[in-house]
């Protein structure tokens, strides 16, 4: 049996860690290399970082922390924010990333995918698709959930899966920031109907949130922020947690 990823989320503006709700109402979690220490230490299975400024000097700043973390933390470390081509992608890569995450380019130019796979490998290249329920379905956003694109969640993750990513980020903006769940309808309808891994984001407040995404969500990995960052919980409780309820970690 594979075991269920643990993956705290640094979401990173001007050299910060910062965490909000619904993307809005950003506040202050801390130092980058700290936290990144701490879940290196906690057993984290992997670390994202996610640049959600959009000037060029927050990507440059980010990058360098990316590097500086990526001789000090020994987890795989994926990077998305700004990642909107092949260049960027290397550059991301030479500075200590394993895997880089593209959501915004990737809608605005799907051959951005292929090319990514093509080039590292689909192994390293995470599709970030934020979704918002809108009535009776689900539509993906973009600009860091500013921007609705009228394009269906359920087919845009069939087709991303088609054009060569290794796996999906998947984010409830209803969700994100709030601490009442992971949105499991979205993600069990995603994590079923394509063949490669979904990692759920958006919701995470209780340790059975994280249990409920695996059994109920069938997420392959379960991302949080809140729930971490500020300590409610560390990721060893986590995963003891978990293990208990017969979900397959690595301790």
């Amino acid at each position: 049996m594979l075991t269920k990823r643990i993956i705290p989320c640094l979401d990173v503006k001007d050299g910060r860690v910062v965490k909000g709700v619904r993307f809005e109402e950003l506040r202050d979690a801390g130092s980058i290399l700290d936290q990144s220490k701490y879940y290196n230490d906690e057993l984290a299975d992997e670390l994202v970082f996610l640049d959600i400024s959009a000037s060029i000097e927050s990507r440059k700043t980010t990058l360098q922390e990316v590097l500086k973390v990526s001789e000090q933390v020994f987890i795989p470390l994926t990077v998305g924010g700004g990642i909107s081509s092949v260049a960027r992608a290397r550059e991301a890569f030479l500075h200590g990333a394993d895997k880089v995450s593209v959501n915004t380019a990737a809608v605005k130019k799907p051959e951005l995918i292929s090319e990514l796979a093509e080039k590292f490998g689909s192994q390293a290249v995470v599709v970030a698709v934020d979704v918002k329920r809108i009535e009776d379905h689900y539509e993906v956003f973009t600009h860091s959930g500013k921007q609705p694109t009228g394009i269906d969640a359920f087919e845009w993750a069939e087709k991303v899966t088609r054009l060569g990513a290794g796996e999906i980020l998947l984010t409830s903006m209803d969700r994100d920031g709030t601490q009442s769940g992971y949105d499991n309808r979205c993600l069990k309808i995603i994590s079923t109907s394509i063949g490669i891994p979904v990692i759920a984001s958006g919701g995470a407040g209780t340790l059975e949130h994280l249990y409920e995404g695996f059994e109920h969500g069938r997420a392959d990995a379960a991302l949080a922020a809140s729930i971490f960052h500020f300590r409610q919980h560390t990721i060893i409780e986590a995963k003891q947690y978990l293990n208990e309820k017969g979900i397959s970690v690595r301790m």
